[in-house]
């Protein structure tokens, strides 16, 4: 939804699939109905969603950014609907960031514990708004306080300008807080750069966060189905033409290689290795589900304690909608995560 039609026009056209591989399948067309998993509300989403889709805005930053940026005032209007909470814009780190603070007050468990968000949006956009429907649910089901980092944007920035900015709030935030007590988390571009923050982390010798999220994206290479599955199953468009690049199809990894251990960490086994306990979660019409599950593979193949939730029949970024079950137990799910794992000591 957010990234997918950003992502996939980015896929270079190449040779049809069929002249590269004598092992592929032609898949013939038919018509497939809502997952009969989805509650009466999703369902009802669904079509909310599809109504909400953008249109082609492709090549025109500034419509693009207009567009999602009314996308996300919207969202956030729902969120509020739902849950109460305050925020303060602060600087952490030289880094702008809003903190989210629920109503309710925050539990006495998580008084010495904070988590980061770090929003999606294809690296383009989704500061502020976009932010804060990422960390209000959180905030106000976990009863903790949630930072949001307005990281540097592409196409004015490059990599590793979000993962810098990342690292500086978290830097700021050790001087309160104990590493094991701080996680991070994001959703689709922000799922990538939380995990490429984990080794920028590491390669400014900072210890390692307690937790971490990294939902419907990773810093593993797209790929696999759901790359081809996703347009035409989420949103109804042609998959891509041909093989899929081995590298983030964005501006904001130009020029930087699979093999930057760094940047893809969890293309690395020194740099996996070294991960705290990661939650992975997304619609398995999304088309990181394939990412998301060779990730969750890895990392329990290196020992790292990981979860993976797939919820069926829900695409990219489900959960920036409210109003369905489906978004109240990811929340859930995420907010039980980090109690569990956050202020163990490594």
């Amino acid at each position: 939804m957010k990234i997918l039609a950003a992502l996939l026009a980015l896929f270079t056209a190449a040779p049809a699939l069929a002249q590269q591989s004598p092992a592929a399948v032609e898949v013939p067309a038919f018509t497939l109905p809502p997952s009969d998993q989805l509650s009466e509300e999703a369902r009802t989403v669904l079509l909310r969603m599809r109504a909400a889709r953008a249109p082609d805005l492709e090549g025109d930053i500034g419509k693009q950014r207009a567009f999602y940026q009314k996308y996300n005032d919207d969202r956030l209007a729902e969120m509020r609907r739902h849950f109460r909470t305050s925020e303060e814009h602060a600087s952490l780190g030289g880094v702008a960031v809003d903190i989210v603070t629920p109503d309710a007050g925050i539990s006495p468990r998580n008084k010495d514990r904070v988590l980061i968000n770090v929003h999606g949006g294809a690296f383009m956009w989704g500061s502020g708004s976009g932010a804060l429907v990422e960390a209000i649910p959180i905030a106000a089901i976990a009863r903790i306080k949630v930072v949001t980092v307005d990281y540097r944007l592409t196409p004015e920035h490059r990599y590793p300008a979000a993962s810098e900015d990342v690292t500086a709030v978290y830097r700021a935030l050790l001087k309160q807080y104990r590493p094991e007590n701080i996680g991070l988390y994001g959703c689709s571009a922000g799922g990538i750069i939380t995990a490429q923050s984990v080794a920028w982390i590491r390669k400014q010798r900072l210890p390692r966060p307690g937790a971490i999220g990294t939902f419907c994206g990773t810093a593993a290479a797209f790929g696999g189905d759901s790359a081809y599955l996703a347009g035409p199953i989420a949103e109804g468009t042609a998959p891509p033409a041909g093989p899929l690049p081995q590298r983030l199809p964005t501006a904001y990894m130009a020029g930087i290689t699979a093999d930057d251990a760094a940047a893809y960490p969890l293309l690395s086994q020194a740099e996996l290795s070294r991960f705290p306990p990661t939650l992975l979660l997304a619609g398995s019409r999304d088309f990181a589900a394939s990412a998301l599950t060779l990730a969750h593979r890895r990392l329990t193949q290196a020992g790292v304690p990981s979860q993976l939730f797939l919820f069926d029949g829900l695409p990219h970024a489900f959960f920036v909608w409210p109003d369905m079950p489906e978004s109240m137990e990811a929340y859930r799910i995420i907010a039980r995560f980090f109690d569990q794992h956050l202020g163990r000591q490594k």
